[in-house]
C-alpha cells in the first residue's frame, strides 16, 4: 500500500462502509447514480441484495422494502425524497454527497433542513476532500456503529472504525453553526 491517498478511493469506501456499518442489518440495499467498479468493489464486501440504477429504480420498489440507499452523484430534492422515504423501511437509512461548509455553507444547511423532514437522524460526515450527508429513521452513525462488520473489513485505504467516528466530527464554530439543524 503506498502512503499516498487517492480522494476517490476515500469516496468509495466512506460512501459505502459508513451506512453499511451503521445499519443493523442491511438486507436491501439500492445505489443510485453512477456506479463506478471501485464503489462495487467495495460494496461486495457487505452481505444483502444490491442494486444499480438511475432514480427511476426507486419508482419499480415496493414501499417499505429497502434498508440502505446510496446515491453516489446525485443531488437530493424534495421528489426525490418523497420516493426515498415510500421505498425506505420504517429503520432505514441513507448517505448522500453534498457541500462542504466552507464550499458552500447554504447547500449543506438546506440539505440537512431537507433530509430532517423525514429522518430523525441527518448528519454531516467529511472525509477526503468531499462531505456527505447520513439521514437514519433509528440508528446513529457514531452510537449504534457495528463494529462486528466496521472492525474486519478486509482490503482498505481509508475507511476504519476510528475514521467512520472521526469523519462525524467537525470544528466547534462549524458545529456551533449547524447545531440547530443538524438532527444528532
Amino acid at each position: 500500500m503506498s502512503c499516498s491517498m487517492n480522494d476517490t478511493q476515500a469516496f468509495n469506501e466512506m460512501m459505502v462502509h459508513v451506512p453499511m456499518c451503521t445499519h443493523k442489518e442491511p438486507e436491501n440495499i439500492l445505489v443510485i447514480g453512477e456506479a463506478s467498479p471501485e464503489i462495487k468493489k467495495e460494496l461486495e464486501k457487505h452481505k444483502g441484495n444490491i442494486e444499480f440504477g438511475d432514480k427511476a429504480l426507486l419508482n419499480s420498489k415496493d414501499e417499505k422494502n429497502i434498508d440502505v440507499i446510496i446515491l453516489t452523484d446525485i443531488e437530493i430534492d424534495e421528489l426525490l425524497l418523497a420516493n426515498i422515504d415510500r421505498v425506505l423501511k420504517d429503520d432505514g437509512l441513507i448517505t448522500f454527497k453534498t457541500q462542504s461548509f466552507h464550499n458552500d455553507e447554504n447547500r449543506l444547511k438546506n440539505d440537512l433542513k431537507l433530509v430532517g423532514t423525514k429522518f430523525w437522524i441527518a448528519m454531516p460526515f467529511r472525509f477526503g476532500h468531499s462531505t456527505a450527508i447520513l439521514a437514519s429513521k433509528k440508528y446513529h452513525p457514531t452510537a449504534d456503529i457495528v463494529l462486528q462488520r466496521s472492525d474486519i473489513i478486509d482490503d482498505l485505504e481509508y475507511y476504519s472504525t476510528e475514521m467512520h467516528l472521526a469523519s462525524f466530527v467537525f470544528p466547534a464554530a462549524i458545529h456551533k453553526a449547524l447545531t440547530t439543524i443538524a438532527r444528532r
